[in-house]
């Protein structure tokens, strides 16, 4: 299947300040979940259609035994700097490239794709440097020109497969590290895909903003320096189910703007409803869209402290009703080694945390995987729609990533 003009955002990741990840509330079509949070263990509308063939899997059923489970390292302790300066010519591991200072990628060879098997989970642990605030992070599918030694992010089609947030972290405090895992099953059908394979290598990303102002006065040993953090990414994948069949993959948006003020950042200003349309190129037995979506702004009554309805439409239909929030951000209180104001000095009910926590410091942000079902040929439309949004002050925003899979 041909692959068509991506739409693709270059990605600035700064969470400000605040408090817990999206839970799914749906009414409408219901949403799997993907995020598993740390405490408990854990641009446009025209797109770009792929061949990702489906691998239906054994599940570790028939003659052949199942393989043993594997957890493989993707990315292994690499240093992100100051997201807001020049970038730096810091040594990093061979095989591994530095977009910016909080952006890095390598591709996947033939030897980790053999590995891949009918599940997967992504994994990411954030090791503690000279940012001691909370900042968004991400991990990243790019699919570049095969043989390609390098490339530009706004020029390939992109997915955000999984987003999080770093806590308050002291680098000489324990615990010095945090952990995060997210279903990504899905993904099995695109690295699997013959037709994507031949055209194509898949290079993961992983995204860490930070910035080292603040803890080179308040952190000891952090003075004069602008490492921010340290970042691992891990994939583990078994043969427990059989594999997802999806032959279409559809990029929409990468971590896009959308808010109420800024130009484009909405369908028009003064409102916060995005419409993203789309062309399906065939009929489709089965779809469904993976969206991620996370409230930040920290100025005084700023989005990340008021939860909101969000509300997901597809062709005119409610397909998805979700209000973010965890029950209660205390599990993360222990990866919150800096002192700060969202967790204070000693804990919250959980009233509380749901009176104005949108999300956790050192959790992760839900990847809401929202079923469509079958779909004909041409046009559709999407459409999230967040009414009482406010973004007081002109300030905040709501990054917002979309792709598609169909069958």
């Amino acid at each position: 299947m041909a692959l068509l003009a991506a739409c693709t955002d270059e990605q600035r990741s700064d969470a400000g300040t605040g408090g817990g990840t999206g839970t799914s509330e749906s009414n409408g079509s219901t949403s799997a979940v993907t995020g598993t949070s740390a405490g408990s263990g854990g641009t446009g509308a025209s797109g770009s259609t792929a061949g990702s063939g489906g691998t239906g899997g054994s599940g570790g059923s028939g003659d052949v035994p199942p393989r043993e489970p594997e957890e493989v390292s993707v990315l292994e302790n690499i240093t992100f700097y100051d997201g807001y300066a020049e970038t730096v010519d810091e040594p990093i591991p061979p095989g591994v490239i530095r977009h910016n200072n909080s952006l890095v990628a390598t591709r996947l060879t033939g030897e980790l794709l053999a590995k891949v098997q009918t599940t997967l989970k992504v994994r990411v642990v954030v090791g503690a440097l000279c940012d001691n605030y909370d900042r968004l992070g991400s991990v990243n599918l790019a699919l570049v020109p095969k043989g390609a030694q390098t490339y530009v992010p706004g020029q390939v089609d992109r997915i955000e497969v999984a987003r999080f947030v770093t806590p308050f972290m002291d680098m000489n405090k324990q615990p010095k590290t945090v952990p995060y895992e997210w279903e990504a099953s899905n993904l099995v059908p695109i690295l699997k895909d013959p037709d994507l394979l031949a055209e194509h290598d898949f290079w993961f990303e992983l995204g860490i903003f930070g910035v080292p102002y603040a803890a080179n006065d308040e952190v000891p040993g952090c003075a004069g320096r602008n490492d921010t953090q340290l970042g691992s990414l891990l994939l583990y994948t078994d043969s427990t189910r059989e594999a997802q069949d999806f032959g279409v993959l559809l990029p929409l948006a990468i971590s896009e703007e959308f808010n109420n003020y800024a130009t484009g950042a909405s369908d028009k200003v003064g409102t916060t409803r995005k419409t993203v349309s789309f062309e399906l190129p065939a009929d489709t037995q089965d779809a469904q869209l993976v969206l991620i979506t996370s409230n930040h702004g920290a100025n005084q009554g700023g989005e990340e402290y008021v939860r909101r309805e969000h509300y997901v439409y597809v062709d005119g239909e409610l397909a998805l009703q979700y209000k973010p929030g965890r029950t209660s951000c205390e599990p993360f209180r222990k990866y919150n080694t800096q002192g700060n104001g969202i967790y204070g000095a000693s804990p919250r009910s959980d009233k509380e945390w749901q009176s104005f926590s949108n999300w956790c410091p050192g959790d992760v942000i839900d990847t809401r995987i929202v079923p469509w079902g079958a779909a004909s040929a041409g046009t559709h439309e999407f459409v999230i729609d967040v009414p009482d949004a406010t973004f007081v002050g002109g300030e905040g925003n709501i990054p917002f990533s979309l792709y598609l899979q169909a069958r």
